[in-house]
């Protein structure tokens, strides 16, 4: 009778020990690598200050899952189209171990892996990071530009992803003509990797979600679609970041008061990929839109 309480303990103490493991483990993005594409160039690597990526047997493998933040900095290095971001079971990323092996890599990687998390909008392993080196006593360094874009220096950092608002003057008058020329941008970025989700200029915004191929095939684009409206650019075939499209998507639609929804599409069939995106990420944030809906033909003609 003992031998059998004892056994029973034993298979309920290991039984809890699985659950704990399992536990530490998360469905979350992280890289993946199609080892047929990979050459093992080793491009991707330098891009991964983390210290996730490292080439083994001729091969760019992800070495810890605790590394790689799945924010994708090294898929735009790889000239194989080899990596991409899945959702996936994986531990949990660790952002104080990662700036361990940051602080070793110097003040100008520090502050590249600051902005790249300041980039996508990361603040609570920013605030991790920023703890770490002032733990450290670390000079945590400037890196947030906060200069204007038409003044921005040419060395240190990338201003592209700096969200503002862009002020359009009114015409004179009603019947004023407005050249074909004039920008009617009302945003900076426009590209929705770029985007952040809580920027002021989506309160009340007639949105505008716009395949990246639209403005260069339609020639009235800025008068006959983006005046007036914050526009959102994609490509849903070339773009890696669906997953995270959806998300961003549904995050605008959860924190913002949308007045209306168009888009603007090719009639190329990849084209209908802008519409998937579009649904799930209503079908995400509990939300429905009318949509207005504009295809634009290869030969520049709306559809």
């Amino acid at each position: 009778m003992i031998q059998v309480k004892e056994r029973e303990l034993a298979v309920r103490y290991i039984f809890t020990i699985l659950c704990r493991e399992k536990e530490t483990e998360m469905k979350r993005s992280i890289i993946t690598i199609n080892e047929e594409k990979c050459t093992g160039c080793g491009v991707c690597v330098p891009d991964c200050p983390e210290g996730a990526l490292q080439i083994i047997d001729g091969k760019a493998r992800l070495v810890s899952d605790l590394f790689c933040d799945g924010l994708g900095a090294c898929i735009k290095a790889c000239p194989e189209d080899a990596m991409f971001i899945e959702e996936r079971e994986a531990e949990p990323y660790d952002e104080a171990r990662v700036m361990e092996n940051i602080i070793l890599q110097g003040p100008n990687t520090i502050k590249a892996h600051l902005q790249h998390l300041d980039d996508h909008n990361e603040d609570d392993l920013l605030a991790i990071a920023v703890r770490v080196l002032n733990e450290k006593g670390i000079p945590v360094p400037v890196y947030k530009e906060t200069t204007p874009l038409h003044m921005h220096p040419q060395t240190g950092g990338c201003p592209g992803s700096q969200s503002m608002a862009i002020n359009r003057a009114p015409a004179l008058s009603a019947g004023a003509p407005i050249s074909p020329a004039n920008s009617e941008l009302r945003q900076w970025p426009v590209q929705l990797k770029l985007l952040n989700p809580a920027a002021p200029y989506f309160d009340n915004a007639d949105l505008l979600i716009a395949a990246d191929c639209v403005p260069p095939a339609y020639g009235n684009f800025h008068q006959r679609f983006l005046k007036n409206r914050i526009v959102i650019m994609f490509c849903p075939k070339l773009d890696p970041y669906i997953d995270e499209y959806v998300e961003k998507l549904a995050a605008i639609f959860s924190m913002h008061e949308i007045k209306s929804i168009a888009v603007t599409r090719m009639e190329v069939p990849c084209c209908g990929g802008v519409n998937t995106i579009l649904q799930r990420a209503m079908e995400k944030a509990g939300k429905s839109f009318f949509i207005k809906e504009y295809t634009i033909s290869v030969s520049g003609e709306i559809v």
